[in-house]
């Protein structure tokens, strides 16, 4: 299981679950990005990134809101594609 980081981070991204992350698995482009990512390859699911979210969007993958599903292919979508992973969150929460 990993952690999965869902609509509230957009236009957020605080970063605060960055600093707590002991592997390193919280990723972004800076400048481009609309919001944070977690690699479900890297996450160890220590849940210390959650807690830190000042706005509640990170979620322990098997218990993410339904509304928020589509989040959970995203996240592994960034690590392979950026641009699909881009276009996706644009299309879900559009500018």
């Amino acid at each position: 299981m990993t952690y999965v980081i869902a609509e509230p981070c957009i236009d957020v991204l605080d970063r605060a679950c960055v600093s707590v992350c002991p592997v390193d698995c919280i990723k972004e482009e800076e400048g481009v990005d609309r919001k944070l990512y977690i690699d479900p390859n890297e996450c160890i699911d220590c849940g210390a990134c959650e807690p830190e979210c000042p706005v509640n969007a990170i979620f322990p993958e098997d218990s993410l809101p339904a509304e928020w599903a589509e989040y959970t292919q995203i996240e592994a979508l960034w690590f392979t594609d950026r641009a699909a992973a881009r276009a996706e969150v644009d299309r879900l929460k559009p500018r």
